[in-house]
């Protein structure tokens, strides 16, 4: 009986050992890279589309701390510094590289052709060959779903304010040089044409306070009569910074995303991040579970929201047509 005992008890102790050895070896690493502010800025419970990729992760089992390890890195809004920070991310060797940006997904892909990367911004145009079949070890979610989107902000700028003749542009100069920047800049000539509106660059060097203290310095000086905010991420972590000196600046601005309205902005029109960033979890959950990145496609958002803020209409004196506030998906009083 004593014999039996001490046999079971070697059978369970075994059996302990290898259920604990299964549970660590199904234990991932991601890498969470973003292009600008502080890299906790992941976890900000007032950014509801980080908090709804957690949200998703832990919908689909994926829980930090538990079967997952997270590690947070930031290109500091520093152009100049993103492909030694992709060569840092990639030494490490995580199951998945999560990339929010463009430029700082173009470095992450410069680095690795084996690490799976799940990327958000302009992803078709520089880094995967289809949206439908990226191929190599990259898939994601494309947030500004082509660059028509710009002409129509600035179509919605001229209906706010129709005897508008001059808009500044708000942009990063690394982006405003890449291929992409300069298709960004044709659609809006494109527009400003037709609209007969005089269109500036106002580009920042790097996506810092003190360098959106100097154009903003700039903006005042050139004296344009509202301004278009970029969506491209390395100037998100400063939104609330960027509306304040709008504000100060007495300015209508357009912004890409709700979440600059939502921070005080007058108005947006932009694709939903919150549902951008679910897919982006979904994608994280699909690769960690054995899926090729290469075989997903990337996902183009199919819905768009003209978000206005009537309290930074009425501290502006700004009387807004009501064809334009009933076009609009949502009014916030």
């Amino acid at each position: 009986m004593r014999r039996r005992d001490i046999t079971m008890g070697l059978l369970l102790a075994a059996t302990a050992r290898t259920v604990q050895a299964q549970g660590l070896a199904k234990k991932h690493r991601i890498a969470m890279v973003v292009s600008a502010g502080p890299a906790t800025r992941v976890n900000d419970p007032a950014s509801r589309y980080w908090q709804a990729f957690w949200q998703e992760l832990r919908h689909l089992g994926d829980v930090e701390g538990k079967n997952l390890t997270v590690e947070r890195y930031s290109g500091e809004g520093r152009p100049a510094i993103f492909a030694d920070l992709a060569r840092e991310v990639v030494s490490q060797n995580p199951d998945v590289i999560v990339a929010i940006g463009g430029p700082i997904t173009q470095a992450v892909s410069a680095a690795t052709g084996t690490i799976p990367i799940v990327a958000s911004g302009d992803t078709s145009l520089s880094v995967v060959p289809s949206l439908a079949r990226p191929g190599g070890n990259i898939t994601g979610v494309r947030v500004d779903v082509g660059f028509e989107i710009y002409g129509k902000r600035l179509q919605i700028v001229k209906e706010a304010l129709p005897s508008a003749s001059k808009v500044a542009f708000l942009d990063l100069r690394t982006f405003s040089e890449s291929y992409a920047g300069q298709q960004v800049r044709e659609e809006l000539r494109k527009a400003s044409r037709l609209l007969q509106i005089s269109l500036t660059d106002v580009l920042v060097e790097e996506s810092t306070p003190s360098e959106y203290q100097r154009v903003f310095g700039e903006i005042a000086r050139d004296r344009p009569e509202a301004i278009i905010v970029s969506d491209i991420s390395e100037l998100v972590p400063y939104r609330q910074l960027i509306v304040e000196l709008v504000e100060k600046s007495r300015l209508p601005a357009m912004y890409p995303f709700r979440l600059w309205v939502e921070a005080g902005g007058l108005m947006a029109y932009g694709t939903d991040l919150v549902e951008l960033w679910r897919r982006l979890a979904e994608n994280v959950h699909e690769i960690l579970n054995g899926a090729n990145p290469g075989d997903i496609p990337i996902y183009q958002p199919t819905k768009f929201e003209l978000v206005i803020n009537l309290k930074a209409a009425k501290e502006l004196g700004l009387t807004l047509p009501p064809a334009l506030l009933a076009a609009a998906d949502d009014v916030i009083e």
